[in-house]
């Protein structure tokens, strides 16, 4: 998103979007930018049930991914053009997004794009087949049914 500035309700139409998109997150990541301190992203965490959770300031490295991102943002557009208008860096940046998300292929997701990563996981069914087979191995012992005997050696409460 290549803009004048973003504030905090702007923040939120897309992270609504976001979650529509891909399913509910279980925690956010963020620095502590005025657009990610707002009271629009402190009521959306509320209401939404997500946990945010701001790394410490000036230690970028408490969210390293988001960092190893940026510089290569960086390095490969942003320190290698000069934007002369609001329209032309949108359409540069969106080059570079569709180029490294549809394009080229991540060793971090065994050589697939972004994109083709993204088919592998449906957050919605990986949610629901956790709770359907848990988590927690299989019991050694059937449990008991309430008001019957198992057998002679069985203790009671008293």
């Amino acid at each position: 998103m290549a803009d004048t500035s973003l504030s905090g309700v702007r923040v939120v139409r897309e992270l609504d979007r976001l979650m529509i998109e891909r399913g509910k997150p279980k925690m956010v990541v963020s620095d502590n930018g005025s657009e990610l301190t707002s009271n629009a992203i402190l009521a959306w965490a509320d209401q939404s049930r997500v946990a945010w959770h701001y790394i410490a300031p000036g230690k970028p490295m408490q969210n390293a991914f988001i960092e190893s991102f940026n510089g290569r943002l960086r390095d490969e557009l942003l320190n290698e053009t000069l934007f002369t208008s609001l329209a032309q860096a949108r359409v540069a940046l969106g080059c570079w997004r569709a180029d490294y998300n549809d394009t080229r292929p991540h060793s971090q997701l065994g050589w697939k794009t972004p994109s083709e990563f993204a088919m592998t996981c449906h957050p919605r069914r990986d949610l629901a087949l956790r709770y359907a087979e848990g988590s927690a191995p299989a019991p050694v012992a059937s449990t008991a049914q309430p008001g019957k005997s198992i057998g002679k050696g069985e203790l009671r409460t008293g």
